[in-house]
């Protein structure tokens, strides 16, 4: 048969709030949307776990959504269930075909490529990813995925019938970050998301699953559009993209929030005030809610990692507002400390933007092409930079910004090459680490302009950032480079000790005219 994943429910009767009875929750989740229900029943023995299927079976008719039965194949063939969802350690798939009737439809649960490539031999219908998030609704017995984790596992499905589904912690809060991350670089995305607490302890089931229908329905709208609609650039449209967000930026001063290291938060702030935005250095968990509501963007430079539950707590919170979060993970390749962080940050957020140098985003990247000392790249660089980025950015979902001698920028699609830039950046500390406030100041500029009256904002419930983050993105690198090499070429320069404020300078004189005289920039 014919299943509809969209919105997959998990029974847990030990779940349900006071006062609200197994079925009457049941009957409410149905109306609000959900496509298709699982009974699990782990505690129960065999005549109460017929009982409650049965009653399930007869409701989930009324409403034509095909039921599931968790590992027990005899209760399935009791009640003439609709399928069987097994476990790694549950019946195997052949012998449990042996004894259903055919057409019984066949989910398994995976966690690992071998997991999804036994699933593929054995034909199954559906897998069920996870767990994504954390969760207290079930012990795990295999390391959480993360929603990084879930693209390589549905890449491997490409060209089967398989459906998935993505299953564990998942809610309201974070279904859209969910959806968004779990797509593959070749575009594989997932079917449904399967929930169980969100719905089932919720006083109202009914309300909770059409939150999460609407969700999952916008966002596949918004993705399906996006796949078949892919926006064309040159150097002009980034070139006037780039200045109309100067103009915007000097105009409305966004508050940029930047959780950053103690090496650059001065001289970070000063190029915020510089660019003609504001700039605010906080770092209490307690703010992280009230600022994610003010228009601006957010900057999360983890050069020094102290303030890992304000990062997780500001990324997510700004994704909630829809407001760029860029991401500068400084010499992440350096330990194995600052490689787990920037896997925890990156399952818990969906970064808008990821900035770094050829090292840094090698190591996110798991590649040794370019290797990294301290917070510096070692070698020559990629042999083939414009593919990699493109990749990353595919991976990561977002745009992905590799700077050095030439920086590269990339939507996944589009690469643009810039070659500004002056030798004495490498001589001040901290220049990567301004060009992560430029690109976040630039981002917020675009952010502005998508949420301005009068603009298109696309479907709210689909998007984790509004505006166009490749030109933020662009026109951040621009601005510092551009201001760089002027500032290289005054007389007042002698050194890295006099260059570091004439760049402030050149920063806070820069127009749109004299950055595009210079802006060097290849659309590939």
């Amino acid at each position: 048969m014919t299943i509809d994943f969209s919105l997959y429910l998990v029974t847990g009767r030990e779940l349900l709030p006071p006062g609200k009875e197994y079925l009457e929750s049941l009957e409410e989740a149905l109306q609000g949307g959900v496509t298709v229900v699982q009974i699990r029943e782990k505690r129960s023995d065999t005549l109460e776990f017929l009982e409650i299927a049965r009653e399930s079976k007869i409701l989930c008719a009324k409403y034509k959504v095909p039921l599931i039965i968790n590992d027990r194949i005899d209760i399935a063939l009791a009640i003439q269930a609709d399928g069987v969802h097994l476990g790694q350690t549950d019946m195997p798939v052949h012998v449990a075909k042996t004894l259903l009737p055919a057409g019984t439809v066949i989910g398994v649960s995976c966690s690992d490529p071998d997991h999804v490539k036994k699933a593929i031999e054995d034909e199954v219908d559906y897998i069920g990813i996870g767990a994504v998030w954390s969760t207290t609704t079930k012990k795990l017995v295999s390391p959480v995925v993360g929603v990084r984790g879930v693209g390589s596992l549905l890449q491997a499905l490409d060209g089967t019938n398989i459906k998935a589904v993505a299953i564990g912690g998942i809610n309201s809060t974070n279904a859209l970050r969910t959806l968004h991350g779990s797509v593959s670089i070749s575009g594989h995305r997932l079917d449904g998301i399967a929930v169980v607490s969100d719905i089932v302890a919720s006083s109202a089931p009914r309300s909770a699953a059409q939150r999460l229908r609407n969700i999952f329905d916008a966002w596949v709208h918004h993705f399906d559009v996006q796949s078949r609609v892919t926006q064309v650039y040159d150097v002009g449209t980034v070139k006037d993209g780039v200045v109309e967000l100067m103009q915007v930026i000097r105009d409305k001063s966004p508050l940029i929030h930047q959780i950053t290291n103690v090496v650059v938060t001065n001289q970070s702030a000063n190029a915020t005030l510089a660019l003609g935005a504001s700039p605010i250095m906080a770092t209490a968990s307690e703010e992280m809610h009230d600022l994610s509501r003010i228009p601006g963007g957010l900057l999360i430079n983890f050069g020094t990692i102290t303030n890992k539950g304000s990062m997780i707590l500001a990324g997510q919170y700004a994704n909630e507002a829809q407001k760029p979060v860029v991401f500068d993970p400084v010499g992440v390749g350096a330990t194995q400390f600052r490689r787990t962080t920037a896997s925890e940050l990156l399952n818990a957020w969906q970064a808008s933007v990821i900035k770094g140098n050829a090292g840094e985003m090698a190591s996110l990247a798991n590649s040794n092409e370019v290797q990294a000392k301290g917070v510096d790249s070692v070698g020559s660089g990629f042999a083939d930079p414009a593919s990699f980025i493109r990749e990353i950015a595919k991976k990561e979902r977002c745009v992905a910004v590799m700077t050095g001698p030439t920086d590269w920028v990339s939507d996944g699609v589009t690469v643009v090459k810039l070659e500004n830039g002056n030798k004495m950046l490498g001589d001040i500390t901290g220049s990567g680490c301004l060009v992560g406030t430029c690109v976040a100041t630039f981002c917020a500029g675009a952010s502005l302009i998508a949420a301005a009256p009068g603009t298109s904002p696309g479907p709210e419930l689909a998007k984790l950032v509004r505006g166009n983050m490749l030109i933020g993105a662009v026109g951040g690198v621009l601005a510092l480079t551009v201001a760089a090499e002027f500032a290289a070429e005054r007389s007042d320069v002698h050194g890295s000790g006099t260059f570091l404020p004439a760049l402030i300078d050149e920063l806070y004189n820069l127009k749109p005219e004299t950055l595009l005289s210079r802006a060097k920039v290849q659309v590939l």
